[in-house]
């Protein structure tokens, strides 16, 4: 194969049936979504029906050149790629399942996956936060799931480039954020201001600070438009920021950024001690909790990093808009719930 689609357009019949093994006879666009990347639902016949599903979830680069080159280079249409080719397999999490998948070095890369909605899977991403009942479920999922790459031989047999960071861009975005600080501090809660003033002053120590701890693999992005609904069953997808890091940044990101707000406040304590139990349970470290929740609240300022794009141009104008301002809502509640601020003073003491 030597050509990726950059477009919904490109997604032919002869491609499809190349890249899926079958022949397909016809394709029709549902519909279609720009954020990072694009998104598009196709519609397929096949010479032999039910030969691959009838719909499928397609997961291609950004469309323009400059955008592409930005986000190819943090690597993450590759790892998303690699993640389902390499570790999906022999996760025990719900994930899509991937019928297709390829990179090329342009930044271009496609993901042929299960379409999720046919599956009458739900996603809630602006709708509601999940509760704290299906939230201990996904935390006992990533637990088992934690547990088993704590092992650096079984990553480095099952995922290996899960051990490069990818191309780091902490200055740039100390940049950004420092912009959008100037000039909508007064939209703001305080607490934001000031935890993204110190990213902004010490960002290389605060992500080295982020990253340190028992190593594991870890989605890095499991935020609430991130995931899904089987059933009770919570869901994970996106993984173009997969690598390997500590426990905590995902636990952390999750409770914050994906629980309902009020079910966290009133859960979040037992939530932790849950997957911690979970954790040991699985055979993976042994953390204590006060460490824990301390780390927790370090982590919980990551969300300023992750969503002060909302106040960008990209995603002002793009399809995601809801859930980027629905992102940044949740980080400022989180922020002054969990007293952030003293705790990342505390930990670059």
């Amino acid at each position: 194969m030597t050509t990726l689609p950059v477009r919904a357009d490109d997604l032919t019949v002869a491609w499809l049936s190349d890249s899926l093994g079958v022949t397909v006879t016809g394709v029709e666009v549902l519909d279609e979504a720009v954020a990072t990347n694009q998104r598009v639902r196709l519609a397929l016949r096949y010479a032999r029906p039910g030969d691959r599903p009838e719909t499928l979830f397609v997961k291609l680069a950004s469309a323009d050149p400059e955008h592409r080159k930005m986000i190819g280079a943090g690597e993450m249409g590759e790892r998303e790629v690699r993640f389902y080719e390499d570790v999906a397999p022999g996760a025990d999490l719900r994930l899509p399942r991937s019928y297709f998948g390829a990179c090329g070095e342009d930044g271009c890369f496609v993901l042929l996956l299960e379409d999720l909605t046919a599956a009458g899977c739900r996603f809630l991403g602006g709708v509601r936060g999940v509760t704290a009942d299906e939230a201990a479920g996904a935390l006992e999922d990533l637990a088992r799931f934690h547990a088993r790459f704590e092992d650096p031989a079984v990553r480095s047999s099952v995922a290996p480039w899960a051990a490069s960071p990818g191309v780091g861009h902490t200055e740039f975005a100390a940049g950004l954020l420092a912009m959008v600080l100037d000039q909508h501090h007064e939209e703001l809660t305080p607490s934001y201001v000031e935890a993204g003033r110190l990213y902004v002053e010490h960002h290389d120590r605060i992500t080295a600070r982020w990253d340190s701890g028992p190593r594991t693999f870890v989605h890095g992005d499991p935020h609430i438009g991130n995931v899904f609904l089987d059933g009770p069953r919570v869901g994970f997808f996106d993984w173009g920021l997969s690598r390997v890091s500590t426990h905590l940044r995902d636990v952390s990101y999750f409770l914050t950024m994906t629980v309902d707000p009020a079910e966290r406040r009133a859960t979040e304590a037992d939530l932790l001690r849950l997957y911690l139990g979970a954790l040991a349970a699985a055979g993976g470290t042994a953390i204590d909790f006060d460490e824990a929740w301390f780390e927790h609240r370090v982590q919980a300022a990551y969300t300023v990093v992750a969503t002060f794009l909302a106040f960008m141009p990209t995603y002002l104008a793009s399809d995601v808009q809801v859930l980027a301002t629905d992102l940044l809502r949740r980080a400022e509640m989180a922020l002054d719930d969990l007293e952030v601020v003293p705790a990342l003073r505390r930990a670059l003491d």
